[in-house]
């Protein structure tokens, strides 16, 4: 199984009619996808690659069905996006932009709490790779060919780390249930959290890698709730070690305060809860590998 997308999932794409919509629509496609819409205000009736375009989402979804969007809209405009696709009802928003204001996300946050939580959307990113089922669907703007179909869930931070984990993997026989990129923003649409939770209630994912970075509590808690609550072998890893405090460090998310968010504090933070820390990411695979032998 998998979790959040599989082959049954129709997505519509925000910004579709872009270049970068554009280009990534073909490789989704391409993938296997199910991509039943585009939305880009003023183009609708038009249709690009075979996929119709429509001027809002709430056309897209009431002609389409569509459940799932992925956003390449730029910055400025992308919380509203992701609002507009909240308010047609679509269940699950994959933004892709980097840069989207820190100001835009906590009002994003905000409203995505105005629907009870039965109803309510799931955003993962901003500033991330996007979401993969191997084998099934891909949402999002990673090379599909690393990845190989299996049990092993990813969820990271950092796009490059979880491509590097995925070919590891591969290389060792290994395959990936889904694979989430959570993206590196100081304020994300979801956590580690969010989708350990689904992780653990697939059937078919039997461990999961959870990649992270310096910045920010998401890893600390995340350890602290799996000891308790996750009943699957989890593996972990924070990129940045090297870093040096009180510096911003690639993404936006990526800065060490005085105290507690450098990753060697995390690594023990997590070691500390119980979890398997690999070395360094030139042994994601081989850590895996280790754990599950020994499971």
């Amino acid at each position: 199984m998998s979790i959040l997308i599989d082959e049954t999932t129709p997505i519509l794409v925000q910004g579709i009619t872009g270049d970068k919509g554009s280009f990534h629509t073909k490789e989704m496609l391409d993938y296997g996808s199910k991509i039943v819409a585009g939305v880009t205000p003023g183009k609708g009736g038009k249709s690009l690659h075979g996929v119709p375009v429509f001027n809002t989402v709430k056309d897209a979804v009431r002609e389409t069905g569509a459940t799932t969007s992925i956003t390449f809209v730029a910055p400025p405009y992308a919380a509203d996006a992701i609002m507009e696709a909240a308010d047609a009802g679509i269940r699950l928003v994959c933004s892709i932009t980097d840069g989207i204001p820190a100001q835009d996300m906590m009002r994003v946050k905000r409203y995505l709490l105005r629907y009870p939580k039965d109803r309510r959307t799931m955003m993962v990113g901003p500033n991330c790779a996007g979401i993969i089922s191997p084998g099934k669907s891909m949402l999002g703007i990673m090379p599909g060919h690393i990845y190989k179909r299996g049990d092993i869930g990813i969820i990271s931070r950092s796009g490059t780390l979880g491509y590097e984990a995925a070919s590891q993997l591969k290389a060792l026989g290994l395959g990936v249930s889904t694979s989430v990129g959570i993206g590196g923003d100081p304020i994300n649409g979801s956590s580690f959290l969010d989708h350990l939770v689904l992780f653990d209630k697939d059937p078919e994912t039997v461990a999961v890698l959870l990649i992270g970075e310096i910045g920010g509590p998401q890893e600390a808690e995340a350890a602290a709730w799996i000891k308790d609550n996750f009943s699957k072998p989890v593996i972990g890893f924070v990129a940045g070690l090297t870093a040096p405090k009180g510096r911003r460090m690639g993404h936006a998310g990526a800065i060490i305060s005085s105290t507690g968010d450098s990753a060697a504090e995390k690594t023990e933070i997590m070691k500390s809860y119980g979890l398997a820390v690999a070395p360094s990411p030139a042994e994601f695979g081989e850590t895996v590998a280790k754990v599950l032998k020994g499971a």
